[in-house]
């Protein structure tokens, strides 16, 4: 069955399974997301956990939409003279779903858990030597080195606070209550429906009064966002917060008097789209050949064909907007005539239908635009440079996120966000020690180059603005030397709305943030 007929009919079934009364219930919200086996962003990244995530667990901070950390379990913090220790006091009174109390013991366990298991998680509390518990209200994180990107990082998207009697036992990543989940934030996980929806109830404790304002979210599962537009369309689904909607979708859905398309609250994202060598593997670890292929690949025509000239284009690991890009970068002209000469010199021969070798190119399916359609691009392109490329087509994000995570692949497009500090969404690529076999978004790659190590270091710990600018600008140039990946534009997400819902959240992280005030006029 082809993906557009499947996405339609769960379109339908989703429909028919929701009763009358819920579906017109001011009180409940179905918001639009991708599918997530997890509720627990502990253990994972990007919006299909991070969505669910935020709503069903609390972190220690908020940011808002200029990236200020602002007061939420933790009602303040403190920061010594030398920032090598950080102490946050917890909100009196806050409980989890199953009301035990929220301890600091909690939070010490749920640093261990995130920097064990999550994509970036050494790289945002590697620097934590120790989470000192000196009474049950008080967590004082001990560093071993200055730490710029702390508070951006203990926010409920990559630090969600666990309750240590429910995730201690046993695997974490095996939990049941990975999908039944049990935290302390605003909603509470009342169904788990595996491929189609998660049902939220809110949570009459919690511990910011008034809030949520919304009774029940649905989040309905989409990996057809044909289906997904479709559905907003017909009014079947309120929001969907970030879509993965083509760039012709935009104007079209901006021009439906029912909807809100909106570009803001997305600034801490910093969305960036790469191909993806497995340099375990010939001919992808010469690198003769990735720069062949970075000649092949015509930027400016991804950008104005594909993507409606909305996007940029990008030839380095830091998206243009972020403050530590430099232009200072290793370049790779499209020009297939070069690209040809570096293979014949490296000796990689045309056999008698004009193949040199070939390779499969898996992509996922949550961007059409940035992602899937450059992966078809790229098929006829590199034949023209005598690459032959196998384009495989996975059913869902989960099918390709298991590929690449296990090295089962030669290329792949992808896509990271940056977040609000290269420490928190660029280092995890890049760290030798950061290659996780079945995690996703981390040093999947396989690239390793101690310098970059040394560097990354040193930019983690250093507090001084223009020094770590420096640190990153090496850091850029050196990866545009390397190549381990090729960049090739940098998105412009966007969402949509019924103009039916108000309070949608307006965090530096979007989708990623508690819906508290969300809610139907």
């Amino acid at each position: 069955m082809v993906p557009a007929i499947r996405g339609l009919l769960a379109a339908l079934f989703f429909t028919a399974m929701i009763s009358a009364a819920s579906a017109k219930d001011d009180k409940t919200l179905v918001v639009g997301t991708i599918t997530t086996p997890t509720v627990n962003n502990a253990v994972g990244s990007g919006t299909a956990p991070g969505t669910p995530g935020t709503q069903v667990f609390a972190g220690l901070v908020e940011l808002d939409d200029h990236f200020v950390p602002q007061p939420y379990l933790a009602t303040s913090w403190d920061v010594s003279p030398d920032k090598l220790t950080y102490t946050f006091h917890l909100r009196p009174g806050a409980r989890f779903h199953d009301g035990t109390p929220i301890t600091s013991e909690d939070v010490a366990f749920s640093v261990d858990t995130v920097r064990a298991n999550h994509p970036f998680g050494r790289s945002m509390f590697g620097p934590v030597d120790r989470v000192e518990t000196p009474d049950p209200q008080t967590a004082v994180f001990v560093l071993k080195q200055p730490h710029p990107a702390l508070l951006a990082s203990v926010t409920t998207l990559l630090l969600p606070i666990l309750p240590k009697h429910v995730y201690a036992n046993g695997p974490i990543r095996t939990n049941p209550a990975n999908t039944m989940a049990i935290g302390s934030g605003p909603f509470k996980v009342a169904e788990f429906k595996a491929g189609q929806s998660i049902t939220l109830e809110r949570n009459p404790d919690f511990f910011l009064p008034g809030k949520p304002k919304s009774d029940r979210i649905i989040l309905r599962f989409f990996d057809d966002m044909q289906a997904a537009r479709l559905s907003l369309e017909n009014g079947e689904t309120d929001a969907m917060l970030q879509t993965s909607f083509g760039y012709g979708d935009f104007d079209r859905l901006k021009k439906n008097p029912k909807l809100e398309v909106f570009t803001d609250t997305f600034a801490g994202l910093g969305i960036v789209d790469y191909l993806e060598f497995n340099l375990r593997k010939a001919p992808f670890n010469d690198i003769r050949v990735r720069r062949a292929i970075a000649h092949a690949i015509d930027r400016k025509f991804l950008v104005e064909k594909f993507q409606g000239g909305v996007t940029k284009q990008l030839e380095g690991p830091l998206p243009p907007d972020s403050p530590f890009a430099t232009k200072d970068l290793t370049h790779y002209a499209y020009d297939l005539k070069e690209a040809n000469r570096i293979l014949d010199e490296a000796g990689y021969k045309r056999d008698a239908d004009g193949i040199r070798f070939k390779a499969t190119l898996d992509a996922p399916t949550f961007s059409p635009d940035g992602l899937g359609r450059v992966a078809d691009y790229l098929k006829p392109q590199l034949k023209k440079i005598g690459i032959e490329i196998d384009r495989r087509i996975s059913p869902d994000t989960a099918t390709w996120a298991k590929r690449v995570s296990n090295y089962d692949y030669d290329i792949a497009m992808s896509q990271i966000y940056n977040y609000p500090d290269p420490v928190i969404g660029t280092h995890r690529l890049f760290l030798c020690k950061n290659q996780i076999k079945g995690v996703m978004y981390t040093n999947t790659g396989g690239y390793c180059n101690p310098k970059v190590d040394e560097i990354l270091d040193q930019a983690a710990r250093e507090t001084d603005f223009e020094k770590r600018k420096a640190l990153y600008a090496r850091f850029q140039k050196i990866i545009t030397d390397d190549l381990p990946y090729i960049y090739t534009t940098t998105e412009l997400p966007y969402g949509v709305v019924s103009k039916d819902v108000v309070g949608r959240p307006r965090t530096a992280l979007g989708t990623m943030a508690p819906m508290l005030e969300m809610e139907k006029k």
